[in-house]
């Protein structure tokens, strides 16, 4: 039988840390004396020690080393623990990539974030437009008549909506768009508004200042970026207008872009 101290010393774990595994139920002494509470350890032990050592290096949480201890396969926690790992993996690396090029004093007039959009219940129009910014007109009129329709409907707080080019390319003239804005419930339909569910989604997030003709310098920052950091495209890129026309000069018009994405 060996003393908790030298238990520690061969297992390469601290007293701290074996009382710890202890009174998590991970590794008991093999017995505790009565009379004076020492605590001592078979050398069986030993492996059980390593085991959890081990699996901790691995980052295993004590409950995920209690489920192995337990019957589930370790394969199965690892495999988990693997894609965790590869996802922080990518944020880390993307990070060291956007500090790279600040300390490099490379131009830094676009970051990407990624964000997740929880599920939403939209609203939805669509139209042809003679040209773009005869959205900022259109956009109005449409959150009026589904105001018409449906005059009890709340929009969601904070407020989300955004619009899709729904053409293959570029437009000069008979822009296809469409439309969308969270809401609390869904709502009366007519032949313009329409209600359906969107599923939670990941984008990547791009931030565009200023008028909307040079807007492809966002677009084609946040596309390289994708490719680069391995995304997939899975959406229609959505543009959601924060500052415009109706509250600012044009330099300070604020548009953030979302691009939908899966790894």
């Amino acid at each position: 039988m060996l003393k908790i101290s030298e238990f520690s010393k061969l297992s390469h774990l601290t007293i701290k840390a074996l009382r710890y595994y202890e009174k998590e139920e991970l590794l008991k002494p093999a017995s505790v004396d009565e009379w004076n509470n020492y605590r001592f350890y078979e050398t069986s032990q030993l492996e059980t020690a390593a085991k959890i050592k081990s699996y901790r290096q691995l980052d295993l949480s004590i409950e995920e080393i209690k489920a192995v201890f337990n019957g589930t396969d370790v394969k199965e926690i690892l495999q988990e623990k693997l894609k965790l790992l590869t996802r922080e993996k990518h944020l880390i690396e993307s990070r060291l990539s956007i500090i790279n090029s600040i300390l490099e004093d490379k131009e830094m007039k676009y970051q990407v974030t990624e964000k997740v959009i929880p599920e939403k219940i939209v609203y939805t129009a669509e139209s042809v437009l003679k040209n773009y910014s005869d959205c900022m007109q259109w956009i109005p009129s449409v959150g009026q008549e589904c105001l018409n329709l449906n005059p009890e409907l709340k929009c969601e707080e904070p407020p989300y909506e955004f619009c899709e080019y729904l053409d293959g390319e570029y437009k000069e003239t008979d822009v296809r768009i469409r439309h969308n804005e969270a809401v609390t419930a869904f709502g009366k339909e007519n032949e313009h508004i329409k209600f359906k569910k969107l599923p939670e989604t990941k984008v990547l997030s791009i931030y565009h200042k200023g008028a909307y003709d040079s807007i492809g310098e966002a677009y084609a920052f946040l596309m390289k970026y994708a490719e680069q950091n391995g995304y997939q495209i899975a959406g229609l890129a959505r543009e959601c207008y924060i500052d415009g026309i109706w509250n600012k000069e044009t330099e300070e018009w604020l548009t953030e872009i979302q691009l939908p994405v899966e790894e």
